[in-house]
């Protein structure tokens, strides 16, 4: 086996929260984290987190407020609807809605879909489950295959809506989303995006893409926890039932009669999430502020430079999709023969302080399909990655394959972890530490 090497040094696009924190090693000291889940939840960029400092001592509950707080507070979450209509190029006809995350807009728009859907086999549950009359299409090998196979579904019987993601959250591949949005329009459906996945790795336009629905949150799009949105037509959702009944979505209640908001309103009962909300709103602010192409071009780097790594090393397998897939975003999957893939991020946790995702990524469907029914490994990158990063990560792979763990990592309730656990605050336990040989 011949080690891969890099004479570019590719730096971090932009700085994120914990960019420099020091996690502690099961064999003690300490190192930088090295961060591979952005996929799940994407750490705070610096503008997003100057925003929450800012807002915070203002915080307080938003509409029909008179004092000074509350007038400020619900000038940023109102603020923020235009925020993100304009980062993903909203039409006029549509409507921007806060829910909690993506999984939450897509069950409320399942909640107002009048008429069947019709979805891949491959979605992510949030975008498989929720529909009540779905269609569920099986991908093909190909891009092309699998876009001939909806089309023949679409054009089989009449469907409200088309349900696709934009980036799988797997291997990371984008579907053609124009010309997907084009057949749903020519069969008399409409579409949505699971933009999950995408929206944080690619610039969004609705009005160019065709896009009627899309979906989502804030936590991968470099805001903390706590807010997703649903832009999308009007239409259907002053229509349906409220997704939620209580204040905040009325216009006029009696005891005989309630008539309800239009929405957004009509869908956001409750006190929402405001500082969550205001985040996500500094996080695409902040991305439209950024050079698009620069984003891509740095992602790319990256990506090449763990893909081309990974295969080099004997027994890695990097799993894909498509075999005709043009474009992926910075999420790459993969196997260690040899272990399972919860050995293999215990290992890198533990003794390289280096995070990585591993499971079935709430994809079960197609990682069966895949032949992976047993979990992955996924390594998924951003705008705080850098090229050392993922050199570390290569070596930490190559020294697994090679040598295997210095430390005895043990399974237990179906979730591996480092055996003793010697790390403050992980359930560290008294005595010496005692490593493999």
């Amino acid at each position: 086996m011949t080690a891969v090497a890099t004479t570019t040094c590719i730096a971090p696009f932009a700085t994120v929260s914990g960019c420099d924190v020091q996690v502690p090693l099961v064999q003690g000291g300490t190192c930088t984290y090295a961060n591979f889940d952005y996929a799940a939840s994407a750490p705070a960029l610096s503008a997003v987190t100057d925003r929450i400092t800012e807002l915070l001592p203002f915080y307080a509950s938003v509409h029909r407020g008179a004092g000074y707080a509350s007038r400020i507070s619900t000038t940023a979450y109102e603020d923020a609807r235009s925020s993100v209509s304009r980062f993903v190029g909203a039409a006029d006809d549509q409507v921007v809605v806060f829910t909690r995350n993506t999984t939450d807009s897509l069950n409320l728009l399942a909640s107002a879909v009048p008429g069947d859907v019709v979805v891949l086999d491959i979605e992510h549950h949030a975008n498989l489950l929720p529909w009540k009359n779905s269609r569920i299409v099986e991908a093909a090998d190909t891009v092309s295959e699998t876009v001939w196979r909806l089309a023949v579904e679409l054009q089989r019987a009449p469907a409200a809506l088309l349900a696709v993601t934009g980036a799988s959250n797997v291997p990371g591949e984008v579907l053609p989303i124009a010309e997907l949005a084009e057949l749903a329009h020519a069969s008399g459906a409409r579409i949505l995006v699971d933009g999950a996945q995408l929206v944080p790795h690619r610039r969004v336009d609705l009005v160019e893409l065709g896009v009627d629905y899309l979906a989502f949150s804030g936590h991968k799009l470099y805001a903390p926890f706590g807010a997703g949105v649903l832009v999308g037509r009007r239409d259907w959702l002053d229509a349906a039932e409220p997704y939620l009944a209580g204040g905040g979505a009325v216009r006029e209640v009696r005891l005989d009669h309630t008539e309800w908001s239009c929405a957004p309103a009509r869908h956001e009962a409750g006190t929402p999430n405001v500082l969550g909300v205001a985040a996500l709103a500094a996080a695409c602010d902040a991305l439209a502020g950024f050079d698009a192409d620069a984003v891509i071009r740095h992602e790319e780097a990256l990506c090449a430079l763990l893909v081309d790594g990974l295969q080099a090393i004997d027994g890695v397998e990097v799993l894909r999709l498509w075999n005709d897939s043009a474009d992926s975003v910075g999420i790459v999957t993969f196997t260690v023969d040899g272990y399972e893939p919860g050995h293999v991020a215990s290992y890198l946790s533990a003794e390289y302080g280096i995070g990585v995702r591993d499971g079935r990524f709430c994809a079960h469907p197609l990682l069966a399909r895949v032949g992976r029914a047993g979990g992955a490994v996924r390594a998924s990158l951003g705008l705080g990655s850098s090229s050392d990063d993922v050199e570390r990560l290569l070596g930490a792979l190559r020294l697994l394959v090679e040598n295997g763990p210095t430390w005895v990592h043990a399974k237990t309730a179906g979730v591996w972890n480092p055996s003793p656990e010697t790390r403050p605050g992980l359930g560290a336990t008294d005595g010496d530490a005692s490593p493999c040989v």
